[in-house]
């Protein structure tokens, strides 16, 4: 049976790190386009070269050329400038939207029965914008950011609670900036309730959510404490991660539920806007959305977010894209 392939568009940190980890996986054949000339060709020939340290067998190549992306099964698309200290993702937005445009152009002639992800930030209006320039069905253009949110929000949790972070479960809604809404009620240690364990190790109710109250607001600002600490770039490890969770999800048909930006069609309230919520991913991109019911308190957190998001769509709009 021959190896699915994905296509990387951007071969920058994260483009770079999604090949090996493609590799090392051996989940699928890697085309890695990048418009900065050998650029590509040099990463992939670099990784191709430790797949035999590495004990992986799969075709790793380099390309300053859309055609060559021609029959990929799942696209993942990094593309665009990353932030640097003092900047949000929404300062990126006209650069970004300028080279996502070209993107999606490139993406729909050459691959255009496949599966793409986003990465780029701001990743909410990027995930638009794709969308409608390409015009592939909503079910099959996601943006990755929950997978990482929640992530960070269990490592920090894990952290504080001194326990293994695979025995973590939370997540994290909304759209992808300091609008983001961590679970709190939801979050557990294997189906223990982590406030419940804060107030057991702090004896206190108000120092438990304290604490807690600290970890999202670190959560919120992850990404800005990476970016200020590597002073010339973000983050890259972790974006790649979690994309390739999800890609092994849509290539494995695994129905796994994940934390994804979506279309919203009516779910949550929201109708027409791709916002992050638990969705069922598999062979068909988005399978299912899954509702959780918020309260009071998470509801009115959530619509604060997806304004957020509506307001970086319409500004988008607004410039032109």
């Amino acid at each position: 049976m021959a190896k699915k392939q994905i296509a990387l568009i951007g071969g920058g940190q994260i483009g770079g790190v999604l090949a090996q980890l493609i590799g090392l996986r051996e989940l699928a054949n890697v085309v890695l386009f990048d418009v900065v000339e050998d650029m590509p060709q040099g990463k992939t020939l670099d990784i191709a070269e430790a797949s035999r340290v590495d004990g992986f067998d799969v075709s790793l190549k380099g390309t300053n050329e859309y055609k060559d992306i021609a029959g990929s099964d799942l696209v993942i698309i990094t593309a665009g400038l990353p932030r640097k200290p003092g900047m949000s993702r929404d300062d990126l937005l006209v650069t970004n939207a300028k080279i996502m445009k070209s993107v999606a152009e490139g993406v729909k002639q050459f691959a255009p029965n496949s599966i793409v992800l986003i990465i780029s930030n701001p990743l909410d209006a990027m995930v638009t914008l794709f969308q409608k320039v390409s015009g592939f069905a909503h079910n099959k253009v996601i943006g990755q950011a929950g997978v990482l949110d929640s992530s960070r929000f269990s490592t920090f949790i894990a952290w504080e609670l001194g326990v293994s972070v695979k025995d973590i479960n939370a997540m994290v809604l909304g759209g992808h900036g300091d609008t983001m809404v961590p679970l709190v009620r939801y979050a557990n240690v294997n189906g223990v309730p982590v406030m419940e364990q804060l107030e057991r190790k702090y004896g206190d109710a108000a120092k438990a959510k304290e604490v807690m109250d600290a970890m999202v607001q670190r959560t919120k600002m992850a990404g800005g404490e990476v970016v200020k600490l590597l002073k010339t770039g973000s983050a890259f490890y972790s974006p790649a991660a979690a994309a390739i969770s999800m890609a092994e999800a849509i290539l494995g048909d695994q129905k796994r539920v994940l934390a994804s930006c979506v279309y919203l069609n009516g779910e949550y309230g929201v109708e027409g806007y791709y916002v992050g919520v638990p969705a069922v991913l598999g062979e068909k991109g988005c399978e299912k959305i899954l509702e959780v019911t918020l309260d009071k308190e998470e509801q009115a957190a959530f619509d604060n977010s997806v304004n957020a998001v509506t307001t970086l769509v319409a500004d988008m709009e607004r410039l032109g894209f």
